[in-house]
């Protein structure tokens, strides 16, 4: 085992040397490319030397903050790409925080952007290769992690599907011991024995890794065989039989002393992507609100005004973050009327006006909102939000309704961008924009929402034929 621990050590080690040689090739190569010192052999000037040494110095605290995960058994290539994002934007904030502070800087904003882009690139691929070298060491063989299986039921056999499933992870499973050889696994495993076999066994056999799904009552067998385990460098894991009512990821979190399992995790529980996606908001809505949007609001509102008596906003009480509520505001699409927060509009709706409805199948009826997103009570891209009278209906009549309350609403959203936007006639149709909401919630990058805005802005373009 601690040879293993340190071959894992040793592999990252290998991992943050790779990373400073690539971030000096990058530097070196784009510094001397930009100011021609390749054609001409030119000094490396000594502020530039100072750059470079910070540059390297911010990368071995970012590779401390966010280590690679490289090395784990079970890690999709997304997760690499999104753990190298996450160390590329803390070595950018920290360098151009030291730099503006200290006033070091002798570099220009184009040669960051440039850096910064190229570098991300590069790690990225450089791990990405090295995951794939391992995995092939992995399934000839090498890097291997022995493993014991302790009781049987379903999730146990689940389990050793997840293992042995996969000759790229590394794990070997040796056999199980149960009280009897009756287990239908994935693939035959040998029978070890009973479980007080174990830890004779353990004795004489090399073993990694022991997992144990015996139930709380045989606590007299299992705590001898934690304690062999724990004074003898081998990892035991315990496996909560949780598979016969929830059959779903499940996430391990501590309270105090007190092991619970959550159902769910999303991303945006994390205070750096909430502080990403905030970040965006503010900026995204700031920009939009001081340039385009004064010049809406004037043509709009004076068209509004125009075209029927009445305000130029609309607001109504949605449901928020949380279940809160708040005013979410839009261009008036309708004539004032007293069905307004409990009726939901309809294609051929008699309240629109003419102009409304111009305004709806543009979606211009939907940017006041960028002052709710300002404010806090939105985001850009969100689980879009309902009626107050919605809520309570759908709430009763729709599994995990308001899941989709876990985030803030947006302007726009993942149902709406996949064929679920404007009039709800069924319940079939609310619930795939339920379905829609929960998934987006639960698999949250920013390059989503990047890619979300984008969709909405091209079905603007292209026109829906659901917009009402």
């Amino acid at each position: 085992m601690r040879q293993m621990l340190n071959a894992d050590k040793v592999y990252k080690y290998f991992v943050l040397l790779g990373d400073l040689c690539l971030l000096n090739l990058v530097f070196i190569s784009l510094y001397g490319y930009e100011n021609n010192l390749f054609a001409e052999v030119a000094p490396f000037p000594d502020s530039m030397r100072s750059s470079l040494y910070l540059f390297n110095l911010v990368h071995l605290i970012s590779f401390y903050l966010f280590p690679p995960i490289l090395q784990g058994r079970k890690v999709r290539p997304d997760h690499i790409v999104l753990r190298t994002m996450r160390c590329i934007a803390c070595h950018t904030f920290i360098t151009l925080s030291v730099t503006t502070l200290l006033d070091l800087s002798a570099l220009s904003v184009h040669f960051y952007l440039t850096f910064y882009s190229l570098f991300f690139l590069v790690l990225v691929a450089y791990r990405l290769v090295l995951r794939y070298l391992l995995k092939q060491y992995r399934r000839k063989g090498g890097n291997t992690r022995s493993v014991v299986l302790l009781g049987c039921n379903p999730n146990m056999v689940e389990l050793h599907r997840e293992l042995a499933g996969d000759s790229t992870t590394g794990f070997r499973v040796i056999g199980y011991f149960n009280d009897t050889d009756t287990a239908q696994f994935y693939t035959p495993v040998p029978y070890l024995g009973r479980p007080l076999d174990v830890i004779n066994y353990l004795q004489q056999k090399p073993v990694d890794q022991v997992y144990c799904c015996l139930p709380s009552a045989q606590s007299e067998v299992i705590l001898p065989i934690i304690n062999y385990c724990e004074n003898h460098m081998i990892r035991f894991y315990s496996v909560p039989n949780v598979h016969s009512y929830l059959h779903r990821r499940m996430y391990f979190e501590m309270l105090g002393n007190v092991p619970v399992l959550s159902i769910r995790r999303e991303p945006l529980s994390f205070i750096e992507n909430r502080l990403l996606k905030r970040t965006f908001d503010i900026l995204f809505s700031l920009a939009f609100l001081c340039t385009l949007f004064p010049i809406i609001y004037v043509i709009v509102g004076i068209a509004i005004k125009c075209s029927s008596p009445g305000p130029i906003f609309f607001k109504q009480k949605r449901s928020g973050k949380n279940g809160r509520e708040f005013y979410c505001y839009k261009f008036r699409s309708m004539r004032v009327n007293a069905e307004s927060d409990t009726l939901q509009a309809t294609a051929s709706d008699p309240r629109k006006t003419r102009l409304g409805e111009f305004l709806r199948h543009t979606n211009l009826d939907e940017l006041p909102q960028f002052i709710n997103v300002l404010l806090g009570d939105m985001s850009v891209v969100g689980p879009r939000p309902h009626m107050l009278k919605h809520t309570e209906e759908y709430s009763r009549l729709i599994d995990k309704y308001m899941v989709r309350h876990l985030v803030r609403p947006g302007v726009t959203g993942w149902a709406q961008v996949t064929g679920f936007r404007g009039e709800t006639r069924e319940l079939w149709q609310m619930e795939g924009r339920v379905q829609r909401d929960v998934w987006y919630l639960e698999h949250w990058t920013f390059l989503l929402d990047l890619y979300i805005i984008y969709k909405t802005v091209a079905n603007v373009i292209k026109g829906e034929k659901e917009a009402c």
